[in-house]
């Protein structure tokens, strides 16, 4: 094959490419939208291979079976939600724990928003019959989540353990939660972690009641809400 023709079929190759990507992108965005309009089980891969007038052997070459599609959803949907978080916490110097927490909460706020369906499936309830891979791509990136959280946390312990209760055990949490903790981030006494749940918790709260539409009815500016919230979580740990 000369160098012409070789050039000419990658450029087929990464032409297919492009298109299975661009089709698997929409078969997922239209699982979205049947989980809006139905619930999570409304996802359903002959309905999706309906829209877009594909067979269903073809959208089954693409995603096997529907937990496969769910699976491939959620993991994108927390890398996507991690990275985030990351780039906003990230930004603000490690001098400034405070900060860093509170970039990351709003930052947990904007991605909700501007994603309020993946948000849904992700922290919202479990789709009917679904049960994902056993250590697969849906639980590594919902760990690495739960991870940079704790992190954050785990630095601010030095001045949120004068305001904070410390007659925490380890065995006061889930051994699933202490197991990931541990091998994470070893350091991290079972204090800052059980802190690290209460964080998210009020991080989380307010975001999924705006999310299911619960807040606008109640106040007129949601953001200067959440952000209140978020600096008195700052205060609460003690930091500026």
């Amino acid at each position: 094959m000369s160098s012409d023709e070789g050039e000419r079929a990658a450029g087929v190759m990464s032409r297919r490419e492009r298109l299975r990507l661009e089709t698997s992108r929409e078969i997922k965005t239209i699982a979205l939208r049947q989980m809006a309009e139905g619930g999570p089980g409304a996802i359903s891969l002959r309905g999706i291979a309906r829209e877009m007038g594909m067979t269903a052997r073809a959208i089954y070459s693409y995603f096997p079976t529907r937990d496969d599609l769910i699976t491939a959803l959620i993991s994108e949907i927390a890398a996507s939600l991690a990275d985030a978080v990351a780039t906003a916490s990230n930004a603000v110097p490690d001098t400034d724990p405070g900060g860093r927490l509170l970039a990351w909460g709003q930052a947990l706020r904007e991605w909700a928003l501007a994603h309020p369906e993946s948000f849904r499936l992700f922290y919202g309830h479990p789709v009917p019959g679904y049960q994902p891979p056993e250590n697969g791509p849906v639980e590594q990136a919902a760990r690495r989540v739960c991870r940079e959280l704790t992190r954050l946390v785990a630095a601010a312990w030095p001045h949120a353990r004068h305001h904070q209760p410390e007659d925490t055990s380890w065995s006061d949490l889930h051994p699933d939660y202490v197991t990931k903790i541990q091998a994470d981030l070893p350091d991290v006494p079972p204090a800052a972690a059980a802190l690290a749940l209460r964080v998210w918790g009020r991080m989380h709260g307010l975001v999924a009641l705006e999310i299911d539409g619960h807040i606008h009815p109640v106040a007129g500016n949601p953001a200067a809400l959440h952000r209140a919230e978020m600096l008195d979580l700052v205060r609460s740990l003690g930091l500026a």
